[in-house]
Formats: structure tokens, sequence, C-alpha cells
């Protein structure tokens, strides 16, 4: 028999009217945020990174450079200690994870995630101050980031810090990132760029999950074999100097088209896109 006590009518926010305010207020936590939420809260993260002096976007984007190298180290560890069977892959490219979880729970400048995060307030408030703003970010993190790309595929290639099977295994991704000719390897630059993008959208609603969804959509990337220009300039730049590929092979064959797919992928099909929905919600 239903309880007489309960009131007629439902709540303001259509939730159940038994609900008390903590309740209410609980679900709310737990909720998914709307994309309005996620949009602002990336556009104001935007904001802040397009005030930091030119100092500290450089040096945080070297890190950044630098600390991607982990990604070559970790594959090629995987690589190093699995058979090389059809399978090997599945699991090698676990390694790539590595440099990301560094740089993205480290708060390093990574270029590809700027396709997304300085691009909001841009579109938000289109000027020829603010492209200029986006600009400037856009050359010091990029440089940054290719100057600790290089620093650590010379630490590799001119040192004895790995050992000769790691060495090998630097040189055959370094091969394989490079070989795909300018027009796949742009294509490939798209999706990775796409799935960083989404990584930082997705970001401020996954809480405590951060550090699987960073796994998982670069694990992707890793084993689809998408090129992401940071990650892949390590490798790449390692073969260049080695002389298992040429230089021109490293800047046009792999550096060009993939900083163009990235771009495109980040700024054309998730920024522009998702402002799109947020501004039509607006």
């Amino acid at each position: 028999m239903p309880d007489s006590s309960l009131p007629d009518s439902p709540a303001t926010d259509g939730q159940d009217p038994r609900l008390d305010r903590r309740e209410r207020e609980e679900i709310r936590e737990r909720s998914n945020p709307p994309a309005l939420i996620l949009h602002e809260a990336i556009r104001l993260e935007g904001e802040e990174e397009l005030k930091r002096p030119a100092s500290a976007l450089m040096w945080s984007g070297l890190a950044a450079g630098l600390s991607m190298g982990f990604s070559m180290v970790g594959e090629a560890l995987f690589m190093a200690h699995l058979p090389d069977e059809p399978w090997r892959p599945l699991l090698a490219s676990f390694g790539y994870c590595f440099g990301f979880l560094i740089v993205i729970l480290g708060r390093q400048q990574l270029f590809t995630e700027n396709t997304l995060t300085v691009i909001l307030p841009l579109l938000q408030r289109w000027s020829p101050w603010n492209l200029m703003r986006v600009i400037r970010l856009w050359t010091l993190v990029f440089a940054a980031n290719m100057a600790g790309t290089l620093l650590f595929a010379a630490m590799a290639a001119g040192t004895g810090a790995f050992s000769p099977d790691l060495r090998a295994g630097f040189a055959e991704l370094g091969r394989a990132a490079q070989g795909d000719g300018f027009t796949t390897t742009l294509l490939h630059g798209v999706l990775a760029g796409w799935l960083i993008a989404l990584l930082v959208w997705i970001t401020p609603s996954v809480g405590q999950a951060r550090f699987f969804v960073i796994v998982a959509l670069t694990y992707l990337i890793a084993l689809g074999k998408f090129a992401h220009v940071v990650a892949g300039s390590v490798e790449v730049s390692y073969a260049a100097m080695i002389g298992e590929v040429t230089w021109t092979g490293y800047g046009f064959g792999f550096l060009l088209p993939a900083l163009i797919g990235n771009v495109l992928g980040g700024v054309g099909l998730v920024a522009l896109i998702n402002h799109a929905q947020v501004r039509q919600d607006r």
C-alpha cells in the first residue's frame, strides 16, 4: 500500500520527491557533467595556459619532449622480452603509454593537447590578438617538444645507456614510423590527434579513472600505428641518427605529415565539433 505521507507533486528537477537535498546533490556529483561543463573547464584551463610566460612554456615543453622518450623505451622493453610472434604488438604497445602517463599526469606541455585546450578560448572569443596568442604558444611548445625528443634520441644513440637489444628495438620502431609514406602518415596523424584531443575532452569527467583513460587511448594509438608527432619524433630521429633513415625522411616523411594530421585531428574533429555542440546548447 503506498505511503500517504509522500508528497503528491514531483520534485522541481524531475527527481524522485522522496529524495532529500543531500541525496540529490550526491546524485548530481555522480552524474556525468554535460558538454557545456566540460567545455568551460577546458576553456578556462586554456586561458591560463595562454597567459603563461614564454620561459615556463618552453621548460615545460622541453620536459614533455624528454619524457616522451620513455614511450619508445617502454615499447622497446616489451619487444625485447617477448617472443617474435604475431601477438607481440598486442602486449608491446602497452609500453607506449609510459611517456604519455608521465607527461599528462605530470602536467607537462604537450603540443597535441593544445590542439584543443587553447583553441576553445580562441573559438569562444575570436580576435587577431587571441589568434596570435595561440600561435605563440604553439610555436614555443612545439619547438621545445622537438628539442626534447632530439636530446633524448641523441642520448640513446650516443651513449651506452641502453642495451643492444633495446637499441635494435628503437631502430625498428623508427623505421616503422617513417615507412608509411606521406599520405598514410598524414591520415594516421589525424587519428592520433583526434584521440589525444578526445583524451583531453574526456579527462575532466572521469575523476580517479584518469589513469586508465590515458592508458586505453594511448594504447590504441600505439596498436593502430597512428602517427603522434612528438612520440614518433623520438623514434624516427633516433633512426636518422644511426643512419637507418635519412633526415629528409625524418622531416618530410614523418614530421611534416604527422604534424599536419595531428592539428587537423585535434582542431577539426574535436575542438570545432565540440565547440559547435556547446554553442547550440547555449
